[in-house]
């Protein structure tokens, strides 16, 4: 997961920089919005973007509507300490999928970041086939050979997690944290009890085993 950061303020964007890499982040930093913009267009390109709305060269409202004219998706996430209802609008309506008001609270941060990654993994790809199992995300629905399967909201959001990377190990962390937004211990055997459940749908009744319990790593969706 690699996030652009774009903060004119050197304190504030260290302090970014350390909490989202010890999350697991690839961090990039910039320091003004011209940077950030030559940034954004360069590949590997980021997956998320958080800009300081005041930011020198280019302020992050004009470098958002900059992106959106020539085609950038890439979700945004706009810091800044206007608080008032009509910022938030103006933010919005520049294009940004998100808003945050400084000062503000490093885990309701990440939070959002998770929340704008996810949304944007699911208007990348409507549906994840694994074989004869079908997860189309658009309609939140799952089926195997035909037949529909009723999941529970997590159990489709585990189910989705590991059909998108289907083949490699998602690991217990990652799951809570895209899943549960990190909110249950690592320790809790709550994964356990909705893989024991996703298994008892997506694989018994089809006389098959798909999700592999992998020791001390995780869990992997296997391809047919």
């Amino acid at each position: 997961m690699r996030v652009l950061v774009a903060e004119d303020d050197s304190r504030l964007a260290a302090v970014l920089a350390q909490g989202l890499a010890e999350a697991g982040w690839e961090v990039d930093v910039v320091g003004d919005g011209r940077a950030a913009y030559a940034r954004a267009l360069t590949e590997p390109a980021p997956d998320v973007l958080l800009l300081d709305w005041m930011l020198p060269e280019l302020d992050g409202l004009t470098l958002c509507r900059r992106l959106r004219d020539v085609g950038v998706t890439t979700p945004v996430l706009v810091l800044t300490a206007r608080g008032k209802v009509r910022d938030r609008i103006h933010g919005l309506d520049a294009g940004a999928d998100d808003y945050l008001a400084k000062p503000f609270d490093l885990d309701e941060l990440l939070a959002r970041l998770r929340a704008l990654l996810r949304r944007s993994s699911y208007d990348e790809q409507q549906a994840v086939a694994v074989g004869d199992l079908v997860v189309d995300v658009g309609a939140r629905a799952v089926s195997r050979g035909g037949v529909a399967i009723e999941l529970s909201a997590r159990e489709f959001d585990i189910l989705w997690l590991l059909a998108s990377r289907a083949g490699r190990v998602v690991s217990r962390f990652t799951i809570l944290d895209e899943v549960w937004d990190g909110e249950t211990d690592l320790r809790s055997n709550v994964i356990d009890v909705h893989l024991g459940a996703i298994r008892a749908k997506v694989d018994k009744p089809f006389g098959t085993s798909s999700i592999t319990t992998v020791r001390g790593a995780g869990y992997r969706l296997e391809r047919a």
